[in-house]
């Protein structure tokens, strides 16, 4: 059944040019899969199927002619905090729960410039508060591996959507390690682009100086080209950069001869549990077989990440997400008996635990008398996390280890344990306090579950970070095993 996914979009791309299989072909498999498999799995919100088979149609009259996209007829799944026009947006939140968005993103836009088909939009946590996608106000995603298991989060249905057949490429957005996460324990590629390199216009904010959106695929070459189609400058987005985008297919050589890796210390000790510890030694061994040099370094202020992290997230989001109000769209509370009982009703009703958490630790953060000892200190702690990864990256090429310190955990199993949950993104936390690319290839497997290797990368150097991650890629075999959905 999967049998044209199981293609790379090259291949894809091939077949249609030979006219052996059309883009409605590759459009009614997503959705014959998705109504196949997803009653289980649980990744789609809302699809977009009358939309999609018209725009097959509509791809299928301009094939072969010279301005084919990047991703010409490719069908994608789109995370749901990321604003699609007439298509629902929800954040995965009550609040949302009947907004429909009337522009698309940037990044929705640039894949309609490469000729991509949007199939629908993809559960996660609400406003991509969590590690499991259980605090959906909608659905709880499953892990196609093993359906008693979490996809991981925030963009769990990003990855799992992936992971199951229900399409070959999806977007997801990562603060603290939303795309890595899932994609390490649902067994897929994801990657968090430098903080800047793809707009986050359209993109519902949580922590606006972390969230960064990125592509999730099968594999590393299909990744490289969806970065290359959403990545550039906007200048609807202040923080966009303004550096020239390569040509991320050429670095694919897999070619790492005497490339400089560096292993940090903290990345393989306590918490890390002995499986995932394994992966990573064997993942090292292969990298070194391939012509490449491991070194043993440190990141001491990594330990701060997670704490750091918080403070500063929750802060931002406290912000960001004062405009929910029930005033001018969303969810708007009953019965209310003036304009501020009117706010209190519509935000305590409108709002899942962990959003309300999170606001109110931010709130705290933010206040008088605690600013200083809270936010700012927070603020000190992560310029010594980016500080520590700059002293590394003036010796060494990348830094590798593992994308989480176990494999998927039970559904519920720590949802009632915030700090539990919170641990788990002790690993990718540091990558977006620094900004810097990380991205998470499947590494191998626990108990028949997925772990993930973890390859960052210095400021916009997203092309050695594929190289790494497709040399790695091409010695293994881990990301052809599927799970038996």
């Amino acid at each position: 059944m999967m049998a044209l996914f199981e293609h790379k979009l090259a291949d894809l791309q091939e077949l249609l040019h030979k006219k052996e299989i059309t883009v409605t072909d590759l459009v009614k498999e997503s959705y014959a899969r998705i109504s196949e498999v997803d009653s289980k799995v649980q990744a789609f919100l809302a699809l977009n199927e009358d939309r999609a088979l018209a725009q097959a149609k509509e791809l299928e009259s301009k094939l072969g002619q010279t301005d084919n996209g990047l991703l010409f007829g490719m069908p994608i799944g789109v995370k749901d905090n990321i604003v699609t026009k007439d298509l629902r947006t929800t954040a995965s939140s009550k609040i949302l729960g009947n907004f429909d968005p009337i522009y698309d993103a940037t990044v929705v836009n640039k894949l309609q410039a490469a000729d991509a088909i949007t199939i629908g939009k993809l559960n996660m946590d609400e406003f991509a508060m969590g590690s499991s996608t259980e605090n959906s106000h909608f659905q709880k995603t499953k892990n196609p591996w093993n359906l008693e298991t979490v996809p991981g989060g925030s963009s769990g249905g990003s990855a799992a959507a992936v992971a199951a057949g229900e399409v070959p490429f999806s977007l997801g957005s990562d603060t603290g390690g939303s795309i890595r996460q899932p994609a390490s324990f649902c067994g897929v590629v994801g990657l968090k682009p430098t903080y800047g390199r793809v707009s986050r216009f359209g993109l519902i904010a949580f922590a606006s100086s972390l969230d960064q959106i990125g592509p999730i695929t099968r594999n590393v070459e299909d990744n490289a080209y969806m970065l290359q189609a959403i990545a550039g400058l906007d200048p609807n987005d202040s923080t966009s950069a303004n550096v020239a985008v390569p040509d991320y297919r050429k670095a694919l050589t897999g070619d790492i001869k005497g490339l400089r890796i560096a292993v940090p210390k903290e990345y393989l000790g306590e918490g890390v549990s002995e499986e995932v510890r394994q992966s990573i030694l064997a993942a090292l061994k292969v990298l070194e077989g391939l012509g490449a040099t491991v070194d043993e370094v440190s990141l001491p202020h990594s330990k701060y990440g997670v704490a750091t992290y918080y403070l500063l997230s929750s802060s931002e989001a406290s912000a960001n997400l004062a405009r929910f109000d029930g005033i001018r769209y969303g969810y708007r509370a009953e019965n209310a008996e003036n304009l501020i009982d009117l706010y209190k009703k519509t935000r305590a009703e409108g709002f899942g635990d962990e959003v309300k958490r999170r606001i109110m630790l931010g709130t705290y953060a933010l206040s008088s008398g605690y600013y200083d000892a809270y936010y700012k200190k927070a603020q000190q702690v992560r310029t010594l996390i980016k500080q520590d990864f700059d002293q590394i990256f003036e010796q060494y090429d990348v830094v590798v280890g593992p994308t989480t310190p176990t494999p998927a955990f039970k559904i519920g199993e720590n949802i009632d344990d915030p700090l539990t949950m919170y641990a788990n993104d002790i690993l990718t936390i540091p990558v977006n306090l620094a900004g810097v690319p990380g991205i998470s290839v499947p590494a191998g497997f626990s108990k028949g579950l997925p772990l993930g290797l973890q390859i960052i990368g210095k400021h916009f150097d997203e092309s050695t970070v594929y190289r790494v991650a497709h040399a790695f890629e091409q010695a293994t075999d881990h990301h052809k095993q599927r799970p038996g959905l």
